[in-house]
């Protein structure tokens, strides 16, 4: 379990700030989108909408720091500012509130999988958007540390497991098999049977996660020349001019 945290979402993480009670400069910069416009509040719908997101940032450095299972809610809502009712007026337990984190942070980064290439572009041209943007969006950064949480806690929390399988899993391997059956029928990938396991596609993302979370300070991973490895394996090596 990742004990890291950043300024951002989509930064990488640094050493947690074990500081209690409050929101630190940490949790007031937390780049998770925005359920409201930057002005100040004029309504009881914004300011309702404003302490959703402060809660929501305040779970996020919760479960990184003592994980899913030891976050009480109380913790939470010291550290978003709120009272612990107020909680319950926006999320009913912390499933809930995990399955938010997951729907805000990671299910946008999958839907852009969805896109079919650019006119002109290979089917290669498109796993390596993703690859370049799971990199840096997701494997240094918090969003990886999300990751991280449903790997450790799923299963222990079923729930939470089948959540992430049905909004992130599935809708990613809907589109990894879309983009296999298209580069089979252009002719870039010879082998026709890797549309039935498209995790093979994606596998470096999870390896990455991982080695980020474990291992990276025994031996640094470059993950993108791991995914370009990979790529090559499955599309042949490009030609270089």
């Amino acid at each position: 379990m990742s004990g890291s945290r950043s300024t951002a979402i989509g930064t990488p993480s640094k050493p947690a700030n074990r500081q209690r009670g409050g929101k630190t400069a940490a949790v007031k910069a937390l780049a998770l989108p925005k359920a409201v416009s930057p002005k100040l509040p004029t309504s009881r719908a914004a300011r309702a909408a404003e302490r959703r997101q402060a809660i929501i940032e305040a779970a996020l450095d919760e479960f990184i720091l003592r994980g899913f299972t030891a976050t009480r809610l109380d913790d939470v809502a010291r550290r978003a500012g709120v009272g612990k009712g107020t909680i319950y007026l926006h999320f009913k337990d912390k499933e809930s509130m995990f399955e938010e984190l997951i729907r805000t942070a990671i299910v946008p980064l999958i839907g852009r999988l969805h896109a079919p290439p650019p006119t002109g572009g290979s089917v290669r041209d498109a796993v390596e958007g993703f690859a370049r943007t799971f990199v840096q969006e997701v494997a240094t950064t918090r969003r990886g540390d999300i990751v991280r949480l449903v790997v450790a806690e799923g299963p222990r929390f079923p729930g939470i497991a089948d959540f992430y399988y049905r909004e992130v899993v599935s809708r990613g391997l809907a589109a990894m098999r879309a983009l296999i059956d298209l580069g089979v029928a252009r002719g870039e990938i010879k082998q026709q049977n890797l549309a039935r396991f498209p995790q093979i596609l994606v596998a470096p993302a999870i390896v990455a996660v991982i080695w980020q979370s474990l291992f990276s300070k025994h031996a640094p991973l470059d993950a993108a020349e791991m995914f370009r490895i990979h790529l090559d394996l499955i599309f042949g090596e490009r030609r270089t001019t």
